[in-house]
């Protein structure tokens, strides 16, 4: 039987990225907040399935993951980010952050605890740069960032049967980074960001470290490749 994964955020960018990197070894949970943005991606990969739920929504999230007993692998991709300094920032970019970034993914691992156990299994964190050193401007992202990381530090020593890794890439060539760039109102030039595939194959990296292995941290940065 092969291993299962469940990836939120899967529909687009790394979410997407990590999914094919796992495809060849894993069956796939692919998650999102609708089945239509996964098809594609289903269609290309055999072995996945839609896994469409708003994690935010932990009734409907409750239900999602009913008739999980086992679960190999589970990676927190989905997020939201919201530029702003502590002045301008609003109670609503706060919430809604702190919501999706920490609150929506303790509550998925805690109803997945025992999937995972009986798995012996793996927690994938996918945190940030901003999650080991805040920037101006950056203050509630990174909030939640390091609030994600302490996050992954109990889980590990709580549950020391599990796996427990938080990556922090820096930036990555993402639709969501073109929006950033464009609210930084500057010009766009993916040379200086991560790509997708890279972010990808450092989780694929983290789930294939043979078992007496335990890959805490991992932290990317970009090489800038325009010089």
């Amino acid at each position: 039987m092969r291993p299962i994964a469940l990836i939120t955020g899967a529909s687009r960018g790394l979410g997407e990225a990590i999914a094919r990197e796992l495809a060849a070894t894993h069956d796939l949970l692919l998650g999102a907040r609708s089945a239509d943005s996964l098809s594609n991606l289903v269609t290309d990969l055999p072995g996945a399935r839609p896994w469409p739920v708003d994690v935010t929504d932990y009734p409907a999230v409750a239900e999602a993951v009913r008739g999980i007993d086992r679960l190999d692998v589970l990676v927190h991709n989905a997020g939201v980010a919201s530029l702003g300094t502590v002045e301008e920032s609003s109670v609503e970019q706060w919430r809604d952050m702190l919501e999706a970034n920490v609150v929506a993914v303790a509550e998925l691992t805690r109803l997945l605890l025992p999937a995972l156990r009986a798995a012996n299994g793996h927690v994938v964190l996918i945190n940030s740069g901003a999650g080991l050193r805040a920037h101006a401007g950056w203050g509630g992202y990174a909030a939640t960032k390091f609030a994600l990381r302490a996050f992954g530090d109990a889980l590990r020593l709580e549950e020391p049967q599990l796996r427990v890794t938080s990556v922090h890439p820096g930036r990555i060539d993402t639709d969501m980074q073109r929006a950033i760039v464009a609210r930084e109102q500057r010009d766009y030039n993916a040379d200086e960001f991560l790509t997708p595939q890279t972010v990808a194959r450092a989780v694929r990296n983290a789930v294939e470290t043979p078992g007496d292995g335990h890959p805490t941290e991992i932290v990317l940065r970009p090489i800038n490749r325009s010089g």
